[in-house]
């Protein structure tokens, strides 16, 4: 390769075999949302011990699972644009080690306003923390294989939540529920370290921040060994933008998109976290024991993790658009089918499955979607505030689930009620592919 030659980044990486390095990036990433995968989850599984030990009522749980995802979406708002400032590393790093403080902590509190408090400065690292890792992913990934590399390391929340069901069952039985908590904020201690020395930051953001060329030329020779990059000047494709990363996200190229991922990332998180909250206590409801409502359960993250591979596998093969608004509308039919069939656990596992499959494998998916939707100056940005509309989607989720309870609704009912949020983001992923498909159309006639 000459070296006078000006290179393009996304070029460059589009160009080369998956490398180690780039192996090593979903790896460490992977392991940040299986441990924020695990806190979100065991939340919802020590919630039944908590109000056990502290005699509260369904009403007093809500603030609990509130103020966590409360914590999720101020930091997706805050830390999304930061990110687009600062760089991705730094943001990560301190949000893992953020949370992981204040997740220790909480298992100390001996007052529930305590434990309400930490739990939302533990949200608020988490919210920092998961976009972040989208985007960083999906910077390093080549185009070709990106939803595919994006959604399997997604998979890390889904399995580290399927960890955090299992853990838990186990750990409340033999040394409390403050013991999920002291295993949830060690994990991000000892992660914290391992980032602040192995993870790179992204060649995109320091091309757009005008880094020196030696500093992304020695990143870029960990995928490429074998290219000659010595005196070269790299570029992406974007034109760096002088105005606010928030702003952007409103030009009218991309205005539209942004809303639809808006409303996409609020109904798909709400039916995520108000199952994930709530289901162990409504099929406690039925009359099943906490360890087979834990089980089945379990089973909504196992196949939201199987959902996200096989997804992102198709994603990249076929409109990923069109993919995941069929996968969201079989979402609300699964869903609703769990109502009834949630007092057989065989019938009722295979229903939370399939639930989990379509729903969870879809907002992986679409978070994969959203990555490539924005260009590198506010792609951080892009990412975290869609997962922070969400979130005010999964704060409405939980919340409401106290509501639903309380109105005695019958459990058929109550699931065909939690099933038409997952309709209508499939409605939005349909709208939102008619909309770009159109917008191709006409490019491609101008020019």
């Amino acid at each position: 390769m000459p070296a006078s030659q000006t290179i393009n980044i996304s070029t460059f990486i589009d160009r080369q075999p998956l490398s180690p390095f780039q192996v090593m990036i979903v790896v460490l990433c992977f392991l940040i949302v299986a441990i924020d995968g695990f806190d979100t989850a065991a939340i919802g599984f020590i919630a039944p011990a908590i109000r056990a030990e502290w005699q509260l009522t369904p009403a007093h749980l809500a603030p609990l699972f509130g103020a966590g995802l409360g914590g999720l979406m101020a930091g997706a708002f805050l830390f999304g644009p930061l990110a687009d400032r600062f760089g991705r590393k730094s943001v990560l790093v301190f949000s893992v080690l953020f949370f992981g403080v204040a997740s220790l902590a909480s298992a100390w509190s001996g007052e529930l306003w305590v434990l309400i408090a930490l739990r939302f400065l533990t949200g608020l690292g988490l919210g920092g923390a998961m976009p972040n890792t989208i985007t960083l992913t999906s910077e390093f990934c080549p185009e070709k294989r990106r939803s595919f590399l994006v959604t399997t390391m997604f998979c890390g929340f889904t399995l580290g939540s399927a960890l955090g069901g299992l853990a838990s069952a186990g750990l409340i039985e033999a040394y409390g529920w403050r013991s999920v908590l002291v295993i949830g904020g060690v994990m991000p201690l000892a992660l914290s370290v391992l980032l602040a020395l192995l993870l790179p930051e992204s060649v995109r953001y320091l091309v757009m921040a005008g880094r020196a060329p030696e500093r992304i030329a020695a990143t870029l020779q960990r995928i490429a060994p074998q290219a000659d990059l010595r005196g070269a000047t790299f570029t992406v494709a974007e034109a760096r933008s002088t105005s606010s990363p928030v702003r952007h996200l409103f030009k009218p190229e991309l205005v539209r998109g942004t809303l639809l991922f808006w409303l996409t990332f609020f109904m798909s998180l709400l039916v995520i976290y108000l199952l994930s909250s709530w289901l162990p206590t409504l099929l406690r409801g039925t009359g099943l024991s906490l360890r087979t409502a834990a089980l089945v359960t379990t089973m909504f993250q196992v196949g939201g993790t199987l959902g996200a591979i096989v997804l992102g596998w198709l994603m990249d093969r076929f409109n990923p658009h069109y993919v995941l608004a069929t996968s969201y509308a079989l979402a609300g039919v699964f869903v609703a089918a769990i109502g009834s069939l949630a007092d057989t656990p065989a019938l009722a596992s295979v229903a939370v499955f399939f639930a989990g499959f379509c729903v969870s494998g879809s907002q992986v998916g679409a978070n994969a979607l959203s990555a490539g939707f924005y260009p590198t100056d506010c792609r951080a940005t892009g990412v975290s505030w869609a997962n922070g509309v969400g979130r005010l989607g999964s704060v409405v989720g939980s919340v409401g689930g106290a509501t639903m309870l309380s109105m005695g609704l019958g459990m058929p009912t109550l699931f065909a009620l939690i099933g038409v949020p997952a309709l209508l983001a499939g409605g939005t992923m349909l709208t939102l592919g008619l909309a770009r498909r159109a917008h191709a159309r006409q490019e491609l006639a101008a020019s």
